[in-house]
């Protein structure tokens, strides 16, 4: 483990606060979900959780559903990154991180679709979305479902939009 030469005192309660540095590099925010464990070392261990992470494969099952469905290829990701892909290379996909303009569509709460489908979906995939819904479970968004524009593939229909919502509600009601 990286030291980082950063040390905190435990407050009587039991609290500690993690540096703002680590967040930010993380991208840990505020309400956001710690698992907590030990190492074998005596070490005490915080990771960021995600419920979607947690429910990869099942999700990939959903994601090759969905590209049967609608013939887009298809990204699941948590808050952070790609945990499930179809239609796409799962090797260039998964694990890569959401870009911002998938990070502000969690943030905005709302389906998004567009025809002129310019705005990547993961750093370093050039693929853009032309569909993404909020994963919300709780009341918390905890990823995104989204349709990949590609050559060929033509306009997401209003069908390909619900199924993509659906999909979204469903996995959201599965995390809960």
């Amino acid at each position: 483990m990286k030291a980082t030469g950063i040390v905190r005192r435990i407050d009587d309660l039991g609290r500690v606060v993690i540096p703002k540095e680590i967040r930010r590099t993380l991208k840990i925010r505020e309400g956001d979900p710690l698992e907590i464990f030990t190492g074998a070392g005596g070490e005490v261990v915080f990771k960021k959780y995600s419920p979607m992470g947690e429910m990869a494969e099942f999700a990939g099952d959903y994601a090759e559903a969905i590209f049967g469905s609608t013939n887009f290829p298809v990204i699941i990701c948590d808050r952070d990154h790609c945990v499930a892909a179809a239609g796409i290379s799962k090797k260039e996909a998964l694990g890569r991180n959401v870009t911002a303009y998938l990070d502000e569509i969690m943030e905005n709460r709302k389906c998004f679709f567009t025809a002129d489908a310019a705005s990547p979906a993961l750093e370093g995939v050039e693929r853009c979305f032309c569909v993404a819904c909020p994963i919300m479970a709780a009341g918390d968004v905890s990823g995104v479902v989204a349709l990949l524009a590609g050559e060929g593939l033509g306009v997401a229909t209003d069908s390909d939009i619900k199924l993509v919502t659906v999909a979204a509600s469903f996995l959201g009601r599965q995390t809960e």
